[in-house]
């Protein structure tokens, strides 16, 4: 396997990420590294593993190991999280950075700004799930609306989250919660639905309908152990884990069936792994690499 070419060590900040990673590329990049079956094959992604910490009430730190032997992957990310709940709402309760390393030779080669990696990576996912089992022609009208209205989104508040959900074609939440806020019965025909939030047994953003009346999707195997819904569904027997239709992976090399017809419900359900993170953190790496080649001096 060839190690990447020598470069001075790099710390690629917040502001840097969003113009290294428009979304657009990253769907993109995100889509060929999960649908290549080699890459797919090569990249290793032991499940996180949280520490809880004496320091505040409720809170954590995650570790997020992931590395690829495959030459067009040859790297080794490690993204360290820390959940702090008890914040104050001027603190963000999570924080993140991740470091990136050459899996062939070992060599430290980049800090990234772990916040900002997430949440784009988070979207890009979101987006890509939904690119390929949402209603394509409603996807389609969105996107033509958000097209016209950039820079700028209309963002309107919804009377109570029954309303909304019950009005949308896409429904996406990322909260913490512990009960369900998304009612399956108000699911219109069609609907997709996209859970982001919950990441351990205990979080749950849907209640079983959602789950009985959809067809269900995850992110990657994990979330059949770690994602609330999923595990309180299998064990009172409201789904069984040969019921999810398959992996975002499986879905972007169309080894499984997408959406069946226009009325079908959809849900994507992501916790949010480490394989991500690393292709992600790849992107960010190469493009800062590219567009500064003549400023690094080896």
């Amino acid at each position: 396997m060839a190690a990447p070419a020598p470069h001075p060590f790099v710390y690629i900040d917040a502001a840097a990420l969003h113009s290294l990673l428009p979304f657009p590329s990253l769907i993109s990049h995100l889509r060929a590294g999960l649908a290549h079956p080699e890459l797919s094959a090569g990249i290793q992604c032991p499940q996180r593993v949280s520490f809880p910490l004496p320091t505040a009430p409720s809170a954590a730190l995650l570790l997020m190991p992931s590395w690829c032997s495959h030459p067009t992957l040859p790297y080794l990310a490690l993204k360290a999280v820390t959940s702090f709940p008890s914040n104050s709402p001027r603190l963000p309760s999570v924080h993140a950075a991740v470091s990136l390393f050459s899996s062939a030779t070992g060599a430290p080669l980049a800090s990234i700004e772990g916040s900002a990696l997430t949440l784009r990576r988070n979207a890009a996912v979101s987006a890509l799930a939904a690119s390929l089992i949402a209603s394509p022609a409603k996807s389609a009208a969105l996107m033509a609306r958000l097209r016209e209205a950039h820079p700028g989104l209309a963002v309107e508040e919804a009377g109570g989250m029954d309303e909304a959900v019950a009005a949308a074609d896409v429904v996406s939440c990322a909260t913490g919660s512990t009960e369900p806020i998304v009612r399956g019965a108000l699911l219109r025909p069609g609907a997709h639905l996209d859970l982001v939030g919950s990441f351990t047994p205990a979080m749950r953003e849907c209640d079983d309908e959602a789950l009985r009346r959809g067809r269900v999707f995850v992110d990657f195997e994990a979330a059949m152990e770690e994602a609330g819904e999923l595990v309180g569904a299998f064990q009172r027997g409201v789904l069984r884990r040969e019921d999810v239709a398959g992996t975002l992976a499986e879905l972007a090399a169309g080894t499984v069936q997408g959406r069946r017809g226009d009325d079908e419900i959809t849900v994507f359900k992501s916790v949010g792994t480490a394989v991500v993170d690393l292709l992600a953190a790849q992107l960010a790496y190469e493009t800062h690499i590219a567009a500064h080649k003549n400023d690094l001096i080896p």
